[in-house]
C-alpha cells in the first residue's frame, strides 16, 4: 500500500512516516517501479506500534528501544516492565513540573487586572528575569481526637 493508505491504516501522518524513515526509526519500504513507497502489512503494523508508543509519550529514541524489545523474541518481560516504569517516573516528573507551571501562571493571572489598562503584572514578572513563585497553599489543620 502507498504512504497515504499506510497513514490511514496506522494513524500516523504521511509526514511523520517520512520523518521516522529519515531519522532511522523505521527502514525505508520497498518502492514501486514508479518510485512510490510500498508498505507491507508488517510495516503498517509497526507504524501502529509506533503510534501507540507515541501516544504514551515515548520519544523517538525510546521508541527505537521499544522496537528492539518488540522484535527480540528472547527478551525478558522484566526488561520491558523496567523500561515502561522508568517512563512512568519521567512522566510523573513532567506532570509535577506542569502543575507547578500552571500554579505559577494561575498566581500571575490573579495579580492581573485583566482590563483596558496597559500595565500587566504578568508581563512585568516575565520581563523581570526572576522566577515567579506562587504563595504556598495554606494547609488545613487536622482536628485531633474528635474535638470540634
Amino acid at each position: 500500500m502507498n504512504i497515504g493508505q499506510a497513514s490511514s491504516a496506522s494513524g500516523v501522518s504521511a509526514k511523520m512516516i517520512r520523518y521516522y524513515e529519515q531519522v532511522g526509526l523505521i527502514a525505508s519500504p520497498a518502492r514501486t517501479e514508479a518510485g512510490y513507497r510500498d508498505y507491507s502489512p508488517d510495516e503498517v503494523h509497526m507504524l501502529r506500534f509506533i503510534r501507540r508508543a507515541r501516544d504514551l509519550g515515548f520519544s523517538v529514541e525510546q521508541m527505537t528501544n521499544l522496537l528492539a524489545l518488540w522484535s527480540d523474541r528472547s527478551r525478558a518481560s522484566s526488561d520491558v516492565k523496567r523500561f515502561a516504569m522508568a517512563h512512568v517516573v519521567e512522566l510523573e516528573r513532567k506532570m509535577r513540573e506542569l502543575r507547578a507551571m500552571a500554579e505559577t501562571l494561575r498566581h500571575l493571572a490573579k495579580t492581573c487586572h485583566g482590563d483596558e489598562r496597559p500595565n500587566c503584572p504578568i508581563i512585568e514578572e516575565l520581563s523581570s528575569g526572576h522566577e515567579a513563585v506562587p504563595p504556598k497553599p495554606k494547609r488545613a489543620t487536622a482536628r485531633r481526637y474528635g474535638r470540634h
